[in-house]
């Protein structure tokens, strides 16, 4: 300053020296003072204003956080980027649904001319600047200060990417003051051609064809021309580069997506990005006249149609999967554990993070990978839009709906799902979301499984079908109240039964079973659960379609489950994953048990079995096993079938539980149930037959081994149970095998009436009497189990009464003598076990055993013949036949059986002397007998009268028996009342 003054009184002193200047020596020196004084103040007043000013502007920015490199990086990359959806095998889906659509690229991969155009219109000295231009940055506080009409703006590339990524859209001193600050600052570390990258994948672009919202160029270039960002030509590249100003207002798009009418604004923008570019000399006259003719409105991208709108339930499900995954990645992290929480709290964190979840998810730009085949899905959902087998919508104009999963055995990939009807008619996915009662397909997985792990039940063990309750008295029996008496493990599965199910759980623990249920991915428990009605379905809170199919999925793995996922993996843009599903496998069930059960559920699948048409709906072979299931009053219907490679599940109902058609179009509910499995499979076959693996077949483990076994204990096979031809060969884990001999047999007086078989009366005579096997009633823990025999076990004595009237019979009518044949009419008593035929001496020529026999060869003579019922009661004796003698006589002692039985142990001929005998006392003491069996006659009166409206047909007697118990087939417990009842017509 020194200097710079003494240079300055070195002119003057010069200057002084002039003649002109000497004649004014006096007014100059004054002059001089005041010239040297004002440039003082002048030049203090400047310092003033300038270090007012940098204080004013220090005092801006003084709680902005001076940034290095990595906190740059951390806000200039950190932008909201859309995440992505691919199918298996990397085929591309969609977008995660946001609020803004935005794909990154890097600056190589955009056009030229889009580049050039955004440097001409909103920063000409981009690549000379070192973050601001000064004489911009005056301009705009100028028109700021002065309210000027138009507004040129200041702001460098630099400076929109701090406002952008960092600070707000507040407009204000103090944000621009920051903003210059950063943007001197960024440009220390970045290059420019990262700034401008970074500004492409930034700034928004109004919306798209289909009305969403837009940011970054390659967002824009697809959304508003449906072409990439590298092949943008200059007049796209003009629009697209001009719309920055004023996105929403020069969008050609509303927000429905339809074009608008009117968007010269726009255009006008256009042709000014075109100038500038041709000023700039980026363009010539002939490409900017070129792009000035160019038909913008024509050429814009017709609407796509968002993945929402293809694919809504894979969409929302993808989207609620990955949201929580990273949910829980964030819990963490932050090490906040939800298990320690009081539950108000926990639903308040959940909901926290479940939120910032999904906006990560939708604005963090991850790739997400499914275990969706696109095939197989598509192939679904096209049956099922094209199915005729939904049954009618209800007075609400409720549609029946579908829920159905396939799942990879091995692995618990989901491979395709069914989430309902039609997305804009019910958005609820009931796959994966609809919480529904399972039925009978309850009973592999609670019922049987279980106690087959434990030995308790094999495929041939026998089990109790007869009108049962719950442990608290409840109770219950079989859909349309049918019972056999008894059943096999494997006839009970393969004919849906509940009986033999509940009976079978309640021989496991509680706690077994409970931790059958966890282990199965039933996560969703009643602190008390399993109830008994679990057995057949009766779950408190229901299963979803994927929590039931993937159970049975056990079943074709070997005993191992795996928790059935969607996710393969989550990855960023830049490949790093995040997330890759590694859950391991859990034993549930043993190889031997599993094989089993298998073996059994393949008998649902054949001729018999209440899935026994099901192959015949295919167009496709393999080694399939299955279960269905309904719930009471119909309101739910399933098919759960698998082959040792993938599990398919199906549900039908309506949202609001009520009867689904029981037939409908010619089908069953079941039918039309397994009809639908069946059309989707078949679509999954024609999609992609490899998937399905059907050339497989299930390997039968060591361990199985066949066994002979009585089949009515389960037991090793006794002389009896042989020679009642009960045993049955069935296939065991060979830990299980039974060692003990059966004994649930005795021998037991019978006799026969109507062809029928009763158990005989220790007064009913021998000679009419034959002894067979009968159910030794001890061995079993259920009453009158004798009753409900099965249809086919025609060697086994019914434990019933015979029939007894109370009273003598009647004298036999209609005797005849022709031809060496002596005939007469059948007794009218219901009683009735047999007749004698006397000589006209007196004594007893023959015995006929049953009441239907009325005929009889003879030798010639005179003969009266008797009824004798199952008390022992005898008739007075006929009138004296006709004499006939031209026969030869027969050996003495003979008589004759109407049905010969498989064993009389005891011999039935009789002596002539001593049976005349005795038939003299019987016939004297009919009388008395009909007193003194009064109780037994009015205790027999229901079998009186059925037999006397029987005209010989015997079998309503067990239909009378049934009914008589009073139960009513349903399956409802009294500790809970979601219960269910199978129906064998499945």
């Amino acid at each position: 300053m020194r200097k710079f003054f003494e240079s300055l009184n070195n002119r003057v002193d010069q200057w002084k020296e002039k003649p002109f200047v000497k004649k004014l020596n006096i007014t100059s020196n004054i002059l001089w003072n005041l010239v040297i004084i004002g440039f003082i103040f002048s030049l203090m007043l400047l310092l003033f204003i300038v270090g007012a000013g940098a204080g004013y502007f220090m005092s801006l920015v003084e709680d902005q956080d001076a940034y290095g490199k990595e906190e740059f990086e951390h806000h200039l990359y950190n932008y909201e980027e859309i995440s992505d959806i691919y199918f298996n095998g990397d085929k591309y889906l969609g977008k995660i649904p946001s609020d803004l659509e935005r794909e990154e690229r890097s600056l190589d991969e955009f056009s030229d001319h889009l580049v050039h155009a955004v440097i001409s219109t909103e920063d000409e000295y981009f690549f000379e600047h070192e973050g601001i231009v000064p004489k911009a940055l005056l301009r705009a506080t100028y028109q700021e200060v002065m309210d000027a009409e138009t507004q040129t703006g200041g702001s460098t590339l630099t400076q929109q990417v701090v406002k952008n990524q960092i600070l707000t859209n507040e407009v204000s001193f103090e944000r621009k003051a920051k903003e210059i600050a950063l943007a001197l600052r960024m440009e220390n570390f970045f290059e420019k051609e990262e700034i401008l990258e970074a500004y492409l994948n930034i700034v928004p672009f109004g919306r798209n064809a289909d009305g969403d919202n837009i940011a970054g160029a390659q967002s824009a270039a697809e959304g508003i021309f449906g072409i990439d960002a590298s092949e943008l030509n200059i007049a796209q590249a003009a629009f697209i580069a001009g719309l920055p100003k004023n996105p929403f207002g020069y969008t050609p798009f509303k927000n429905d997506g339809e074009v608008k009418e009117n968007f010269d604004s726009a255009i006008e923008r256009q042709h000014l990005v075109l100038r500038n570019m041709l000023e700039n000399n980026y363009i010539d006259q002939e490409e900017y006249e070129e792009a000035l003719d160019y038909n913008i409105k024509e050429n814009l991208a017709a609407p796509t149609g968002s993945v929402i709108d293809k694919y809504p339930f894979l969409t929302f499900e993808t989207q609620r999967r990955a949201a929580r995954i990273l949910r829980d990645q964030m819990l963490e992290e932050e090490n906040i554990k939800l298990s320690e929480m009081e539950s108000e709290e926990r639903q308040q964190t959940i909901a926290e993070y479940d939120q910032k979840a999904r906006d990560e998810l939708a604005l963090g730009g991850y790739n997400v990978h499914l275990t969706i085949d696109k095939s197989l899905y598509d192939a679904m959902q096209e049956a099922t839009k094209n199915s005729n087998w939904f049954g009618p919508d209800t007075a609400d104009g409720e549609q029946e709906e579908v829920g159905a999963i396939l799942i990879d055995n091995e692995t618990g990939a989901i491979l395709s799902f069914v989430g309902g009807r039609d997305y804009n008619n019910q958005s609820y996915n009931h796959a994966t979301q609809a919480y529904r009662q399972n039925g009978s397909t309850m009973k592999p997985l609670l019922a049987y499984g279980p106690a087959m792990e434990q030995g308790i039940v094999q495929p041939g063990t026998v089990l109790p079908d007869v009108p049962s309750t719950y442990s608290d008295g409840t109770p219950f029996g079989n859909y349309g109240d049918s019972y056999s008496g008894f059943s096999t493990v494997r006839d009970a599965l393969k004919r849906s039964r509940n009986v033999p199910a509940v009976k079978t759980f309640q021989r496991v623990s509680h706690e077994a079973s409970r931790e059958a249920l966890e282990k199965l991915g039933f996560a969703r428990l009643h602190p008390d659960e399993p109830f008994e009605s679990g057995a057949i379905g009766g779950l408190h809170y229901g299963a979803t379609v994927e929590q039931n199919t993937n159970a049975f999925t056990v079943f074709g793995n070997k005993g191992k489950y795996n928790d059935s996922y969607m996710i393969e993996k989550i990855e960023k843009k830049d490949g790093e994953v995040i997330y890759e599903d590694e859950s391991d496998a859990t034993t549930v069930f043993s190889p031997q048990t599993t094989f089993l059960m298998t073996d059994v559920l393949r008998d649902v699948v054949k001729s018999g079995g209440t899935a026994g048409a099901l192959p015949n709906k295919l167009q496709f072979g393999g080694d399939w096993a299955g279960k269905t299931g309904t719930t009471n009053d119909y309101h739910d219907s399933w098919f759960i079938g698998y082959n040792p490679n993938v599990t398919f599940g199906v549900w039908i109902g309506y949202d609001t539980p009520q009867a689904i058609a029981t037939y409908y179009k010619g089908l069953s509910y079941g039918a039309r149930t397994q009809q639908i499995w069946a059309d989707m499979m078949n679509a999954a076959y024609q999609a992609n037959e490899e998937t399905l693996g059907l050339e497989d077949e299930f390997e039968q483990p060591e361990g199985i081994v066949r066994q002979t076994i009585c089949g009515i204990s389960g037991k090793l096979p006794s002389s009896l149970c042989s020679q009642a031809g009960l045993t049955t060969t069935d296939y065991f884990n060979e830990k299980y095998l039974p060692t003990e001999v059966d004994n649930s047999l005795r021998h037991s007086p019978y006799v026969t009436i109507y062809g029928s078989q009763y158990r005989a009366y220790s007064s009913t005579p021998s000679e009419f009497t034959q002894y067979g096997v009968a159910i030794n009633e001890e061995y079993f823990d259920v009453d009158s189990v004798g009753e409900y025999l099965p249809d086919n076990w025609t060697n086994v004595v019914p434990d019933r009464e015979a029939p007894s009237n109370g009273r003598a019979p009647t004298s036999v009518t209609g005797i005849s003598f022709s031809g060496g044949t002596l005939s007469w009419h059948q007794h009218p008593d219901s009683d009735i076990v047999g007749y004698r035929i006397y000589r006209s001496n007196g004594s007893l020529a023959r015995t006929v055993v049953g009441n239907t026999t009325t005929s009889i060869s003879m030798p010639g003579g005179t003969y009266r013949v008797t009824a004798v019922d199952t008390m022992g009661r005898e008739s007075s004796r006929s009138v004296q036949s006709a004499s006939w003698t031209n026969q030869p006589a027969p050996e003495e002692n003979n008589q004759v059986d109407q049905e010969e039985p498989f064993d009389d142990s005891n011999d039935s001929s009789v002596d002539e002397d001593s049976t005349e005998t005795e038939d003299s006392a019987n016939g004297e003491e009919s009388t008395e007998s009909n007193n003194n069996n009064s109780s037994e006659g009015n205790n027999s009166k229901n079998e009186n009268n059925q037999g006397d409206n029987n005209n010989g047909n015997e079998n309503n007697n067990g239909g009378n028996n049934n009914n008589e118990d009073g139960t009513n087939g349903s399956a409802n417990n009294g500790n809970d009342n979601n219960s269910s009842a199978e129906s064998e017509e499945d």
